[in-house]
């Protein structure tokens, strides 16, 4: 409980506050040797002192007035440029409009190639793998075995093909011909698969006209329902870690082609009679199905034996983005078999899901996809209430395990419902039987026709041959084969054709430099996913998962950004000026700020294109060096030589020229700049002439400051180690020379905290360096801590404000420590350390130096993290969350209102692979039969005896009986996953008065004072030092944790979907479709002598050789 006493004075008479006469006493009663806690007064002339050292120190080494000055002087050399926001949107919107208009181009030339030259191809029966000439991308390719050993595939008659690097496509390539690859599990010596390779050899040519129409298109793909891709330029296949999965069939961006949005619902039977193999055959078969669903979908999934519930906290349809169908996945595991069967349970559940309108779904194909061992029952009473006569809802069924059940009931509910049925023997079916149904629902867009001809752009996704971030534009490729003895049209899908388009290829055309440090574009699409972004830095490289980060997680969310999320996903156009929170560069930060939000869609596409510039980037400077001898004077002051007089100069890794070679290594990238301006001038055509010019004239600018300021100044005089500017243009300035031998921060100010803060903040920002904690402990005697002081240069010129660059010091932490003691002393300059003498006769007040054993005198930055303590052992300190340092006076701060708390999560955040589950982990449980059962002759005959003797051939032929089974889909692989990390960051409320407190916590309680210092983000408390440990205060907690498991609640979050649009158009019904084609398959049905025979060797078997284990009937 903590006790305010702002005031001490007649209010305390009324008895509510006569709590405050309490800490009026306290304040002014000595302790035993004769100090008292000081008076409000006292400390507030203390921060006064502060502040005015502040000031006084960056008056004079800041140069702010001093560098206004020389831009002023320096006007005749820039311009000022104004940022029309609906302009740059305009344009920009435009310029990405155009780009992607010329990959459609492309696009429709593939697709209709591919038709006519499917529609032409003669089938060949006889054909055979020599027959066929063309580059096996895999040719090459060498995998590693589980032992760590190189396994060479088997010999191939590939084309062998010579390769060179190219810079656009970030590997080598082959522009004369097209690659082919085909899934591992598919035999590429099928006949399907050779006629296949035969007919799209003839889309090499056209792949080769449209790279001489549009040298910029990037990879040309033809992904074919068969499996095959043939892809443009040739390159080799990239080497997986181990056996390369890849199957283009279920790629983000050809299950988006390749059918309309879904609304699927899974229903998983869990009866006793699934066996411990088929079980888990069926929940590898359901994760599998998930991955075919993309976020235009809506899915659940529910498991059921006489009754039906879902596997998880979902009641109703959810989208199918990465983490609802994590959370499927997650909960399917933990399903167990029991009870009895019953489809109807299923069937009605899985329909009154489809039938719900009060949720957020697809509203397009609607489907039902039932796994199941087998059973009798055709439920046709709930197919007549539901789904007939008009049969808008699609059955699908899976025959999963070895059984001897009659399948025919599964293929009529199939063929009855517009379905398909298939069967999963064994866990090789998996990957092929839970993506062909795609080819059921692809029959709608074929029979449309042109209508279902729409390109489709799809979200960000990592490539899968190295290109990074990308966008797709897909088109669907149609069979126009006709059968003409039943003069009726086909209706199968070829595949889908694809071009890449570069993240980094739209960046370019989005201005960057002019908009300023805090002014950016973004887009998204029309679930609200960011395709630009500059918060958009997924960590890990997972071709499998499309990146889908939604815009207000990017940001800080806000009701102002819901409503521009929804503006721009409905195509509008609009702007608006609103105040919100934004995150620091280094995210330590929360800082509360104003920005012009713009927005217009990007026509002939599903995106929309947005602005955010802060008020500062209305204007900017284009400098305009057009005297050459002054531009090779400034450019001399880059030069290493000039650093010892003039200071080190960082200069931002911005492409100024097409030949500049990046590095990480600034020196060595200044270097690469010097040799290369050398050769060219700021003026040459491969050279970005706006940057060129606005660096040499900040060199030029910053480098008068050296002269006017800093040259003449003594910083050690101040405790300073080094001064310091940064601009726009690009250049950081450190002086001295040997300060930049410690300088951390970036060099691009872009990219700079302290840059980036100085223009959102007034005043002084203070940011006290953030080191691991190991090496200050080690090496603190070895190095000089600084904190960085900065402040932004605010210029206007005729009623056109700006902040072209940032000044600031550093401090030297150990002598300013001595510094601020003895501000926030009783003594003045004239007085002596220990000079004042107290008793309890004489009282005075404690002080921040005399007392420092008894008095805790601390600055604190508007982050909590801890800048300044009279306290030598809290110099290893600084720079940590001051709840790390005093976790009972930070929870006072936070509790009394000085600072706020904002959580948000990261869900860009790579995790370490976890230890695999147990669940699953014990020898297979087999059901034992009992003697009732053997006298019993019905039994012999029942499932339960054919799927124990199915197990015991399992187990002979895997030597798997009495092991531990792993039998585990490729998405369930132990590797490094994405996962959320939740962030907590602290910032000052609106408190901004002085504030005297007591912690209350009995003979433990203190007494603290806190006081914002004006014109700087710090705040200055001055505490008693705790007496005793016996008042514990739960530690507030800053540092990045990995969310725990149900934080952020999916559950919860699911019941609110945010705002989203699907595609504008939907093929999910034709009349004319024919829906004959819906499966076969086969049921071995073994007569009564062969079972019992069988049978009765099992049981011989088993007994001689293993005891069986024990385990519930299921």
């Amino acid at each position: 409980m903590a006790i305010s006493a702002q005031t001490c004075g007649a209010s305390c008479l009324v008895p509510a506050l006569c709590s405050q006469i309490i800490l009026c006493l306290v304040l002014a009663t000595p302790d035993a040797d004769g100090f008292s806690f000081p008076q409000q007064y006292t400390m507030q002339y203390w921060a006064r002192r502060l502040e005015q050292e502040i000031d006084g120190v960056m008056r004079i080494f800041g140069g702010v007035q001093q560098l206004k000055g020389i831009y002023n002087d320096k006007k005749n050399l820039f311009e000022i440029r104004e940022n029309v926001p609906k302009k740059l949107i305009e344009k920009v919107a435009g310029d990405i409009e155009s780009l992607l208009a010329k990959k459609v181009r492309a696009l429709k030339r593939v697709a209709d190639a591919a038709e006519n030259f499917q529609k032409d191809h003669r089938w060949q029966d006889n054909i055979k793998e020599e027959d066929i000439e063309y580059y096996d991308s895999k040719a090459d390719t060498r995998y590693d075995d589980p032992e760590g050993e190189e396994i060479e595939r088997e010999k191939s008659n590939s084309l062998k093909l010579e390769f060179t690097e190219d810079a656009n496509f970030k590997t080598k390539v082959n522009y004369s011909y097209a690659a082919v690859q085909i899934p591992t599990d598919i035999y590429k010596g099928s006949t399907v698969i050779l006629n296949e390779l035969n007919w799209t050899e003839s889309l090499e040519n056209v792949f080769i006209e449209n790279r001489k129409e549009d040298p910029s298109l990037l990879w040309q793909v033809f992904g074919s329902a068969t499996g095959v891709t043939r892809f443009y330029p040739a390159t080799p296949w990239g080497a997986p870690d181990k056996i390369d999965l890849y199957d283009v069939r279920r790629r983000p961006w050809y299950i988006q082609g390749a059918s309309s949005p879904k609304d699927m619902v899974i229903i998983v039977d869990v009866s006793g009679s699934v066996s411990g193999l088929t079980l888990k055959l069926m929940k590898t078969s359901v994760y599998d199905m998930l991955d075919t669903l993309s976020d235009d979908d809506y899915v659940n999934v529910a498991s059921f034996n006489q009754k039906a519930q879902p596997v998880s906290c979902f009641n109703h349809l959810v989208q199918a983005n990465i983490r609802n169908k994590k959370v499927f996945k997650e909960d399917v595991e933990g399903m167990t078999a029991q009870g009895t069967t019953d489809y109807k349970a299923g069937f009605e559940y899985a329909f009154e899901q489809l039938q719900n309108s009060n949720v957020t779904r697809a509203n397009c194909n609607k489907m039902i996809m039932m796994f199941t061992d087998g059973g009798e029952d055709r439920v046709q009473d709930v197919f007549e209430k539901y789904n007939w006569p008009n049969k808008t809802v699609r059955v699908f069924t899976f025959s999963v395990g070895q059984h001897n059940y009659d399948v025919t009931p599964l293929q009529w509910m199939a063929c009855a419902n517009k379905g398909y049925y298939f069967e999963i023997p064994s866990i090789g079916a998996i990957r092929i039987n839970t993506q062909e149904y795609l080819d059921v629902l692809g029959r709608p867009m074929v029979l449309a026709g042109n209508k279902a001809k729409q390109v489709q752009w799809t979200n960000v996704y990592q490539d899968a041959l190295g290109l990074g971030l990308v966008v797709t534009g897909t088109l669907p490729v149609f069979n126009l084969t006709e059968d003409h003895s039943l003069e009726k049209k086909n209706q199968l899908i070829l595949g889908v054709v694809g071009v890449d388009v570069a993240l980094d290829d739209i960046k370019k055309l989005t201005p960057r430099y002019n908009l300023g440090a805090n002014g950016y574009m973004f887009a998204i699409d029309l679930n609200g996913y960011v395709l630009l972004h500059p918060n958009l830095r997924p960590q890990i490289i997972n071709f499998q998962e499309p990146v889908t980060l939604d815009f207000l997680d990017a940001e800080l969310e806000d009701e102002n950004k819901e409503e521009i999320r929804r503006s721009m996903i409905d195509g509008n156009e609009g702007q608006r000026y609103i105040k919100t929170l934004i995150k620091s560069q280094d995210e330590r930060y929360i800082d509360e700020v104003h920005r012009t939000y713009t927005w217009a869609p990007i026509k002939s596409t599903n995106y929309s294109l947005g602005l955010v510039l802060p008020p500062y980037s209305t204007y900017y400077i284009q400098a305009n060096l057009s005297d050459q001898i002054l531009q090779v004077k400034y450019f001399e002051y880059l030069l290493p030589n000039s650093f010892e007089s003039e200071g080190h100069v960082f200069i931002a890794p911005r492409e100024y020229c097409k030949d500049l070679n990046q590095s990480d290594n600034n020196t060595e990238f200044l270097e690469n700049f010097i040799a290369l301006m050398e050769k060219v001038t700021p003026d040459s055509k491969q050279c970005d002439n706006f940057l060129l010019h606005n660096l040499i004239l900040d060199t030029g600018i910053t480098q008068q400051l050296v002269e006017r300021v800093w040259k003449d100044q003594d910083l050690s005089t101040y405790s300073l180690l080094a001064v310091f500017v940064a601009t726009d243009g690009g250049i950081t300035r450190v002086f001295p020379n040997k300060a930049a031998e410690d300088w951390e921060e970036d060099p691009e100010p872009f990219n700079a905290s302290f840059y980036r803060r100085s223009l959102d903040n007034k005043g002084y920002i203070f940011k006290p360096p953030y080191q691991d904690l190991s090496y200050r402990d080690q090496d603190l005697e070895n190095n000089t801590i600084g904190i960085l002081v900065s402040t932004a240069v605010e210029l206007s010129f005729g009623r056109k404000p700006l902040n072209p660059a940032v000044v600031g010091v550093k401090l030297d932490v150990e002598a300013w420590t001595t510094k601020f003691k003895v501000l926030a002393s009783n003594r003045t300059e004239r007085d002596q350390l220990g000079t004042r003498r107290c008793d309890p006769s004489t009282s005075c007040e404690m002080d921040c130096e005399a007392n420092y054993k008894d008095l805790l005198c601390v600055l604190i930055d508007d982050g909590g993290f801890l800048v300044l303590s009279n306290q030598e052992d809290y110099l290893s300190q600084v720079g940590k969350f001051f709840s790390e340092v005093d976790a009972h006076l930070m929870s006072a701060l936070y509790n009394n209102s000085f600072f706020t708390r904002k959580e948000s999560y990261d869900f860009q955040s790579v995790c370490a692979p976890e230890a695999p589950s147990n669940t699953g982990g014990a020898p297979r449980g087999v059901y034992v039969p009992t003697m009732a059962d053997f006298l019993n002759l019905a039994w012999w005959t029942s499932a339960a005896a054919w799927s124990l003797f199915q197990q015991f051939l399992y187990g002979l032929t895997y030597n798997s009986w009495f092991q531990t089974e792993d039998v585990t889909a490729d998405s369930m692989e132990s590797k490094e996953t994405s996962c959320i990390m939740k962030q907590t960051q602290y910032y000052f409320s609106t408190v901004n008065y002085t504030y005297n407190t007591i912690i209350d916590c009995g003979n433990c309680s203190r007494l603290f004072h806190a006081q914002r210092l004006a014109s700087t983000n710090l705040l200055f408390v001055v505490a008693e030092k705790p007496i005793c440990s016996q008042c514990e205060s739960t530690k507030l907690l800053q540092a990045e944790i990995k969310a725990p498991p149900g934080d952020p609640n999916q559950c919860e979050l699911v019941e609110k979907p945010r705002y989203r649009k699907g595609p504008h158009v939907c093929f999910d019904y034709n009349a004319t479709e024919n829906t004959s084609d819906c499966g076969r398959g086969a049921s071995f049905r073994p007569s009564l002598s062969t079972l019992l025979s069988l049978q009765l060797l099992l049981l011989y078997l088993t007994a001689s050789w293993h005891p069986l284990p024990l385990a519930p009937c299921l």
